[in-house]
């Protein structure tokens, strides 16, 4: 596979990260980490079909466990942290504080092998969370005293992501096959918190099912797949900068869906989003 395909392959992660949100909007009143266990159970079980009826299951034997440890405390990680920040502090200031993980991937790629980090890399990754700040806060923050754990934990879940996304490229000989058992495992994780923590509530209706299922197949399964193929073979400071298109996407998405009111505020975000990726690219094709 190309750099420039394998760069296209893991941003379709970041289009399908942008269905997050809608689905997930669908699926209550199932709480997180039922929901957890039930997206990444469909994702992990459809990920076995797929490696029993293409012959790759032999693969997974040659993955130490040491791997599959780290890629399951990555996933499972990276979700309880984010959950847990956004029980703690409020959504808006602790959804910008996890999206730094795009800026964190950028400035850690500088330290791979054959990656070298130019400055419009740097200031593509400011533009671009410039713009998903303002998607985020709508309208200001409100950075309070006892909001700091809960923003530490967001911070956290960052760092989490950004170094599960950069081991996944210095990692590059491990088969992707392997986010099978990653998958698996976080789905087993995230029952066992859900018992211990968490009301059971199933989905009321079909469409709460068919987000479910939606989450399972997309943003909360076949991305995960995708984002670990962009990550070992494409473009990772210019993947780092797109992902900041997620939360523009994610905000169109519940747009053209009736979900949200598109505002001046959106189309600023979209310029500085777009402006970021565009320098970024232009940083990558100078290599």
């Amino acid at each position: 596979m190309t750099r420039r395909k394998a760069t296209l392959t893991g941003f379709s992660a970041v289009l399908l990260w942008a269905l997050l949100a809608l689905f997930t909007v669908g699926t209550a009143p199932v709480p997180p980490f039922l929901l957890n266990a039930l997206c990444f159970g469909i994702g992990g079980v459809l990920g076995l079909v797929w490696l029993a009826v293409s012959g790759g299951l032999s693969a997974l034997r040659g993955v130490g466990w040491k791997v599959y440890a780290f890629g399951t405390i990555a996933l499972f990680g990276y979700h309880a942290l984010y959950f847990s920040a956004l029980r703690m502090a409020p959504a808006a200031e602790a959804s910008l504080i996890a999206y730094l993980w795009p800026l964190f991937i950028v400035l850690l790629s500088g330290m791979l092998p054959g990656e070298k980090l130019r400055p419009l890399h740097l200031i593509g990754a400011g533009l671009a969370f410039a713009g998903a700040a303002l998607i985020v806060l709508r309208g200001g923050a409100s950075f309070q005293a006892d909001a700091l754990p809960g923003l530490g934990l967001a911070f956290l879940c960052a760092i989490t992501w950004a170094v599960y996304s950069v081991a996944s490229r210095a990692w590059g000989a491990v088969p992707t096959a392997a986010v099978v058992v990653y998958c698996l495992a976080t789905a087993v994780l995230s029952a066992g918190v859900h018992l211990l923590v968490e009301d059971t509530l199933w989905p009321v209706t079909t469409a709460g099912w068919a987000s479910v299922i939606g989450l399972g197949l997309g943003p909360v399964g076949l991305a995960f797949f995708t984002w670990d193929v962009g990550m070992k073979r494409g473009d990772i400071q210019l993947l780092g900068v797109a992902s900041y298109a997620a939360p523009l996407l994610s905000t169109l998405a519940l747009i053209f869906a009736g979900r949200a009111v598109a505002t001046p505020t959106l189309l600023v975000a979209a310029i500085l989003i777009t402006g970021g990726a565009v320098l970024a690219a232009r940083a990558s094709l100078t290599k």
